[in-house]
């Protein structure tokens, strides 16, 4: 696997790749330089979806922390319609 290849790959195609070499080796029927080149990329896989993983809950998290933060996309879907803020609240009366 190549960096430039690591980030064109999705998270969902490198836990299904992940799951077909899993598969391969369970079956036990292959040299072992075929297994351990199959592991050592199952590993970079797994090393990959991690840090993905990884990356977005700190995306969320940041995203809760900060309550007030709308995405871009609906302040100017509000502004254009003339709509109410969305992230207003009512006054008392």
């Amino acid at each position: 696997m190549s960096e430039t290849g690591d980030a064109a790959l999705t998270f969902e195609k490198a836990i299904e790749r992940l799951g077909e070499i899993v598969e391969t080796l369970e079956k036990g029927d292959l040299p072992l330089e075929r297994s351990l080149a199959l592991f050592e990329e199952g590993v970079l896989l797994s090393r990959l979806g991690a840090d993905r993983l990884d990356r977005a809950e700190a995306r969320v998290e940041q995203l809760l922390a900060n309550q007030t933060t709308k995405p871009l996309s609906l302040e100017r879907a509000a502004a254009e319609k003339g709509a109410p803020d969305v992230g207003a609240t009512k006054e008392p009366r």
